[in-house]
């Protein structure tokens, strides 16, 4: 069995866990340690303090899913003020092997490692993953993160990060229209995570008010996120809804340009709405694809439930990178 640090490290939150990977690949995860980056003034500050939980000593070893871009000699995050040099890492941390991967890599790695339990099937045909062919993944956050990964007849597989978020956005009707044209005002290009990713709900909700020439007062994202899956606001619910619809449309959108034979949708936004999902336009507007449209409705839908993807997928990451060339 081999231990590692498996580090999942986001704008708001550091999540820490020691992961054991035995010789079969199987992966299991420790308790994770969930760390705010905002009370720490580095990632080392933050690391010693997961040591110190740990008792003082961890595994020579470190795979560390980021959310930013991944660069050889620094890494900076976009919402917080830490950096990761990682030519200092074996002596700053005492890691003698040590994996960055970016952060929806690593949930590429998580999906294709997690076994059929840890789905919820949300469109398409009700069956298990594909065990050959093109998986794609996708998922709202902060931003929207896309991945794919393609299984091999020999049980292996290989995992491509992608900006496929940054697409640009494709309204449908007059309402995405109307979407469109707000943001537009701001921004010379408007992308899909412009409009489905969590701070999103904001301009989809503002649009909604004005169309209903509705005054309403400021929310946060994360208000309207409570008070729509809640049915508390109906203006907000009907904002959430349409956010549903979008991310419906625009992950048919990733399946059909990555030839993908199935799609998962991840991330803590999704899962959080997982209901909402279900009930909504998500899988009418997937497989609304014109003279598409049959090849799309053959295509399953999951939404990954595992509860540390990130985690998980870093330690299968470095698995996959290390231990699999050894044995060989």
């Amino acid at each position: 069995m081999t231990e590692i640090v498996a580090v999942d490290i986001g704008g708001t939150h550091a999540r820490f866990a020691i992961a054991t990977i035995d010789a079969d690949g199987g992966i299991e995860l420790g308790e994770p340690v969930t760390l705010a980056t905002k009370n720490h003034a580095s990632f080392q500050t933050a690391w010693e303090d997961f040591q110190s939980r740990m008792g003082g000593n961890l595994p020579p070893a470190v795979s560390m899913a980021v959310a930013g871009a991944i660069k050889p000699d620094i890494i900076r995050f976009t919402n917080n003020p830490w950096i990761i040099r990682p030519p200092l890492i074996e002596s700053k941390l005492g890691c003698s092997r040590q994996l960055i991967v970016n952060d929806f890599e690593a949930v590429a790695h998580a999906a294709a490692r997690a076994g059929p339990e840890r789905f919820l099937h949300l469109a398409g045909p009700e069956q298990d993953l594909p065990e050959e062919g093109t998986i794609s993944v996708l998922g709202p956050g902060t931003g929207l993160g896309v991945a794919y990964f393609n299984r091999r007849a020999d049980g292996s597989y290989r995992v491509q990060a992608t900006e496929g978020g940054h697409g640009d956005f494709a309204p449908l009707d007059q309402i995405e229209d109307a979407i469109l044209a707000r943001l537009r005002a701001r921004h010379t290009r408007v992308s899909d995570e412009r409009v489905v990713s969590g701070p999103a709900i904001v301009d989809i909700y503002h649009t909604l008010a004005a169309l209903e020439d509705r005054a309403v007062k400021e929310l946060t994202d994360v208000e309207i996120w409570q008070t729509g899956t809640s049915g508390e606001d109906s203006l907000a619910a009907a904002a959430v809804d349409r956010f549903c619809l979008a991310l419906g449309s625009i992950a048919g959108d990733i399946a059909l340009v990555q030839g993908a034979r199935a799609v998962v949708i991840a991330g803590g936004l999704g899962y959080r709405i997982r209901e909402t999902l279900l009930a909504s336009g998500f899988a009418s507007r997937f497989t609304a694809k014109g003279r598409f449209a049959s090849l799309m409705e053959a295509i399953p839908v999951k939404l990954i439930t595992h509860p540390q993807p990130g985690l998980l997928g870093a330690a299968a990451a470095f698995a996959q990178t290390y231990l699999d060339k050894d044995a060989a």
